[in-house]
């Protein structure tokens, strides 16, 4: 079956309208000869801090396993939208949520990890349509309770369905079309890398860039699935990145606000350290300017934190940093700064002499756009009905 696996992040879908504009780029494909195509949707952007806000408000220390229900949601409304825009065109169209898709985790709820992953469901459903509209990011344990793969994890989901098809590539469509050297939203120049290995791609996504999930990178990396990153503006599509065996390029990463976990000395930091990555959580090891042992977390970190309270060694202390990390082919600096704007400024310096051709003709740096319709679902007043 010729089958393509297309994956459309949140701050793709900023209003309604963007469903519908969206579908007709999905249509275009089928007309251009694609047979079958599989479209995995995030939810709305800012959907999932709204929920989890909500959840929060009613008890915060609301069990894992109720977050992971309420936080799927977003997916499967954006599902539903999605699949709505498309069935306008006339066009056979289904979609499938965490508990049909056929991806069976363990019950680590809040990011659950892929153990068995079942391609008969999605097949059947392209049997009898032309598109199957997929709900990113969630699964079932082998109970058949709802489970969550972890924040910004749709990607993944793409990669795994892509690799249950024998699809040699994945697209991944997000606000901006590709790898760069840099945030472009926070570096002046940052630079796009037409072609990036499996490793370094996770290197970044490990130290807290934004482009890809690093477990769906390594996903791909061990199933041959290479990731084409693209940008879906003005109704144009642009190819930015290739992720796959070729192509090395420095590159200079921000981790705003990550958890910093302090430690009383290096082994009890190693032994959690340890714990932490026999499940694949992004933690980096580093000693602050005063030799305090810390580890860096820049992803899934209330499910790291959690895991340390159950299984040790927890930390003496949890406060947050931003991080800025230089990577290249065999190097990775990090430097620790409390100052976000500070840590902009060394990034900037940094960069500039990385790529001292590039240009730095402005100044500030711009915030990525959040959907004034996330709260389609529920919409937080961040108090508590208790208070």
């Amino acid at each position: 079956m010729n089958s393509i696996v297309l994956k459309f992040g949140g701050s793709t879908f900023l209003k309604p309208d963007d469903y519908c504009r969206v579908a007709l780029q999905i249509a275009s494909r089928l007309t251009q000869g694609a047979n079958k195509i599989v479209t995995v949707v995030s939810a709305m952007s800012g959907t999932t801090g709204n929920l989890k806000a909500v959840m929060l408000d009613i008890n915060n220390r609301a069990p894992q396993s109720a977050l992971d229900a309420a936080l799927a949601t977003g997916e499967m409304l954006s599902a539903c939208l999605m699949e709505a825009a498309i069935s306008r065109l006339d066009i056979r169209v289904t979609s499938l949520c965490g508990y049909s898709l056929g991806i069976r985790t363990n019950s680590e709820f809040g990011r659950a990890s892929i153990e068995e992953v079942d391609s008969a469901p999605v097949l059947k459903a392209l049997e009898n349509n032309d598109i199957v509209v997929v709900t990113g990011g969630q699964a079932v344990d082998q109970s058949g309770r709802l489970t969550m793969l972890g924040r910004n994890s749709s990607d993944l989901t793409a990669v795994v369905t892509a690799a249950a098809l024998n699809c040699s590539s994945c697209e991944i469509y997000s606000d901006v079309c590709g790898v760069y050297t840099a945030d472009p939203y926070i570096i002046p120049g940052a630079r796009l890398i037409p072609e990036l290995t499996f490793r370094a791609t996770a290197e970044m996504s490990r130290h807290g860039a934004k482009v890809l999930h690093h477990r769906a990178v390594e996903y791909a990396e061990q199933h041959g699935v290479s990731i084409i990153c693209k940008s879906l503006q003005d109704e144009r599509e642009t190819i930015g990145t290739r992720v796959g065996h070729v192509g090395d390029a420095y590159s200079i990463v921000i981790a705003r606000d990550a958890k910093l976990l302090r430690y009383g000395n290096v082994n009890d930091r190693d032994l959690a350290r340890t714990s932490l990555d026999q499940t694949e959580v992004g933690a980096i090891s580093l000693t602050t300017r005063d030799g305090v042992p810390c580890i860096f977390l820049t992803i899934d970190s209330d499910f790291a934190i959690a895991r340390l309270e159950r299984t040790g060694p927890p930390p003496t202390s949890i406060g947050s940093a931003t991080l800025v990390t230089e990577i290249g082919p065999g190097v990775a600096r990090h430097y620790l700064e409390h100052d976000f704007e500070k840590a902009v400024a060394l990034a900037r310096r940094i960069h500039a002499t990385l790529f001292p051709e590039a240009d730095t003709k402005f100044s500030s740096h711009v915030d990525k756009q959040r959907s004034a319709y996330s709260s389609l679902l529920v919409n937080s007043q961040h108090r508590s009905f208790w208070d």
